[in-house]
């Protein structure tokens, strides 16, 4: 049975969709309950797939393939490494406590946003378990369509502008991907017997006998799509208003899961599929990235708005996530791997956080605030706690990925400067100084609002959606192993193949596929 356990998790949530279809609109208490209890099945099944997953074998588990369009090489493919195992538990995790999250502020059109969510929640575990071009677009497309109404119906004022931005945005990415997915397939049908194929696995094999330039346009046009996404400075305008704009649910799932489809995307097929291309464009991707960090971080600073200051800041962060991944080294892509984790758990809870406080006040103007600390007691501690994991401080999880980041980027011989590494340090100074200077603001300011005094802490259910994302803040700054075993025989693999193509005449490249195992049936 262990084939099917992906199909059974990627399609699970359509019998929470399927339900609520047939429901009366105005029985929303059942509809929630309804899609809680749906997210939450899916969340044990990742479950099952997180514990049977054996951190010892190389390649891809829970592998399942099938026909699909014969004719042009397609199947139903999908697999897991321990790259995507982390990825879609974090999916399965934040999906359910967003629909928590908006339990009381989503009071219309309920039947309609959760069905969304769930749809949503279908296309992430999608994009992570595919092992064909087709079917992997697919899934990447599907999810513009759930995000466009979660933005464009329930977010803020200027909803319609935000949605309309992030489509445009997207949709640019994803025709230069399905670009480049024709071209690749197309490029390599000689190479493959005359065959069209979309498998990925099979594409592992046949592209690095591409020629550096092919490989160079080719990344390029992947490259751009996943930098959108991610987003790499300078595609980044689209975030800050998307993330103002959407509801609080719609927030957690773009910052916890969306963004780190891009950076999923770049590892899985710009990287291992272009791996020349990948080692001449690695020092000018880590030029944006560094970038992204600095900048992130100083417009960070002077953001007004609490829930815009928390966009700007993932900028900053997902810059130490892309120059982790081209430092090309074990350290570097571990740490760029746990820190999509941490900044999913960390910036999904500040925007959680600015959720709450946003439903008591009704703004989030920072100049607002003041003097919530004696007022909301538990609402500080907590929010203390995720700031500090936010600014990487030891013992919480963010320190671990950045260390890893900068560790790994600073002797990388496909960097060969550390000024990458020094500059980028900078923003971790730059990410405790607008943190700490907002929670300063917000919580030790001076009280001149009498509306901040009529405040009520945190309910219970408030406090329930915070306590798992601060037990796993705490238990990967203690003990990261946990989870970083899950994902370093896939690391070592990409790094390994990077490595060899870094040394190896062009000639001898095609070899290295037969040192390399990326299939394990679990058999």
């Amino acid at each position: 049975m262990k084939e099917y356990f992906l199909t059974f998790l990627i399609f699970s949530p359509i019998i929470g969709i399927l339900l609520i279809l047939f429901i009366n609109s105005e029985k929303k208490k059942l509809i929630k309950t309804l899609s809680l209890l749906t997210s939450i099945l899916t969340f044990v099944i990742s479950l099952f797939i997180y514990f049977l997953f054996d951190n010892n074998i190389d390649g891809f588990q829970f592998y399942f393939s099938t026909e699909w369009i014969k004719s042009f090489g397609i199947g139903y493919t999908v697999g897991i490494d321990g790259i995507s195992l982390l990825l879609i538990m974090i999916t399965t995790l934040l999906t359910p406590i967003s629909l928590i999250a908006s339990w009381n502020s989503i009071d219309k059109k309920v039947k309609g946003f959760n069905s969304m969510i769930l749809l949503l929640e279908i296309g992430m575990l999608g994009v992570f378990s595919s092992l064909d071009l087709f079917l992997f677009y697919i899934f990447w497309e599907l999810i513009l369509i759930p995000m466009y109404f979660i933005i464009g119906i329930w977010g803020g004022e200027n909803r319609i502008y935000a949605s309309i931005k992030f489509f445009i945005y997207t949709m640019f990415g994803s025709l230069l991907m399905l670009v480049a997915i024709i071209w690749l397939i197309i490029y390599i049908k000689p190479l493959n017997d005359n065959i069209y194929t979309t498998n990925l696995l099979r594409l592992f094999d046949l592209s690095p006998e591409i020629s550096k330039n092919i490989q160079i346009w080719l990344f390029l046009a992947f490259g751009l799509s996943f930098a959108i996404k991610v987003p790499i400075f300078p595609f980044h305008t689209w975030l800050p208003d998307a993330h103002t704009e959407a509801p609080t649910a719609g927030s957690v799932i773009l910052a916890g899961v969306l963004l780190k489809m891009g950076t999923y995307g770049i590892i899985r097929f710009c990287v291992m599929l272009f791996p020349d291309a990948t080692i001449y464009f690695a020092p000018i991707i880590s030029v944006l990235a560094v970038i992204a960090i600095i900048y992130g971080a100083l417009v960070s600073m002077v953001q007004p708005d609490v829930k815009r200051l928390v966009a700007y800041s993932s900028v900053s962060h997902m810059g130490f996530v892309v120059l982790g991944i081209f430092a090309l080294t074990t350290q570097s892509l571990q740490g760029s791997v746990i820190q999509m984790i941490n900044h999913g758990l960390s910036t999904g809870a500040l925007f959680l956080l600015v959720g709450m406080i946003y439903d008591r006040r009704h703004t989030r103007l920072i100049s607002e605030f003041g003097g919530l600390a004696k007022q909301l007691p538990v609402y500080a501690t907590l929010f203390m706690i995720v700031t500090l994991s936010s600014i990487g401080l030891p013992g919480l999880n963010g320190f671990i990925g950045e260390f890893l980041i900068l560790l790994g980027s600073f002797n990388s011989v496909f960097l060969n400067s550390s000024l990458y590494t020094i500059i980028a340090s900078l923003g971790v100074i730059l990410s405790a100084v607008y943190m700490l200077w907002m929670y300063q603001r917000v919580f030790f300011g001076k009280l001149e609002n009498n509306e901040n005094q009529q405040l009520n802490d945190l309910s219970k259910r408030e406090i329930g959606l915070l306590i798992p994302i601060v037990l796993f803040i705490v238990w990967i700054g203690v003990y990261p192993s946990t989870f970083l075993n899950k994902s370093e025989k896939s690391v070592k693999i990409v790094i390994e193949r990077m490595e060899y193509f870094k040394n190896v005449d062009k000639s001898k490249a095609s070899s290295l596929t037969k040192n390399v195992i990326f299939i394990n049936n679990n058999k």
